[in-house]
């Protein structure tokens, strides 16, 4: 059995650390290269940076800010944000990106997850799905969670995962910020509906809301932000915990 994974994710605004409730009431959490380095040390087991304005003011990620973060760590390294061509993952890969993350994008051409997969690998494409549940369904939106589409989130994940992703970066606006739990029944859904693996991202407040999305939700990794940034839990109890509940976790 393939051990679950524990993800901080740096979401990045003018150059700093950001977290926010429900997509919204950004505030500051810090130093991304400081935060990218306390995370290597402590046991995660990846990173996950994703420029969350770039898509909305029309421009690209940072990439010196991503050269800046490799450089500071030894984990695997996921970057997102306003990527929309080969030509832009290159470069983040070339700046030290391990994995990148596209959404807005592949939304408006699903032949980019494609055209991406065939040129660099599946293993380094990860499809973020951004969804809301309205109307007694999970909706996908773009633009940082800005603009509703109307696509279904589990009908997009299969789609994605048809045309080359290898992961897929699942955030519930709805549980987003609000340390009340992931959303569990989304990520079963859509953890069962695709053969890649799926990151769990919204909603962590607790050792046992990871338990709880690895057990019942059937993801495969678990990414969260301010739990980690404000110290509310370390990586390194948190993977002892999940040990402890029989879950396979890399200590």
């Amino acid at each position: 059995m393939l051990a679950k994974r524990i993800i901080p994710c740096l979401d990045i605004k003018d150059g700093r650390t950001v977290k926010g409730i429900n997509f919204e009431n950004i505030r500051d959490a810090g130093d991304p290269v400081e935060l990218a380095r306390m995370y290597a040390k402590a046991g995660a087991d990846e990173l996950v940076f994703l420029d969350i304005t770039a898509t909305n003011e029309k421009r690209k990620t940072l990439t010196e800010l991503v050269t800046r973060i490799a450089k500071q760590i030894n984990i695997p390294f996921t970057v997102g944000g306003g990527i929309s061509s080969i030509v832009d993952v290159s470069a983040l890969l070339n700046a030290g990106a391990d994995k990148i993350s596209i959404n807005s994008a592949a939304i408006k051409n699903p032949q980019l997850i494609k055209n991406l997969a065939e040129q660099f690998g599946s293993q380094c494409i990860v499809l973020a799905i951004d969804t809301k549940f309205e109307n007694n369904n999970w909706f996908v939106y773009l633009n940082g969670g800005r603009i509703k589409t109307d696509l279904k989130a589990v009908e997009w994940a299969i789609e994605g995962a048809k045309l080359g992703a290898g992961e897929i970066l699942l955030t519930s606006m709805n549980n987003d910020g609000t340390k009340n739990g992931f959303a569990i029944d989304i990520t079963k859904q859509i953890s069962e509906a695709v053969n890649i693996p799926v990151i769990a991202s919204g909603g962590a407040g607790t050792m046992e809301h990871f338990k709880n999305i690895f057990i019942n939700g059937k993801a495969d990794a678990a990414l969260a932000a301010s739990v980690f940034h404000f110290k509310e839990i370390e990586v390194i109890e948190l993977k002892k915990y999940l040990s402890s509940k029989n879950i396979s976790i890399r200590l």
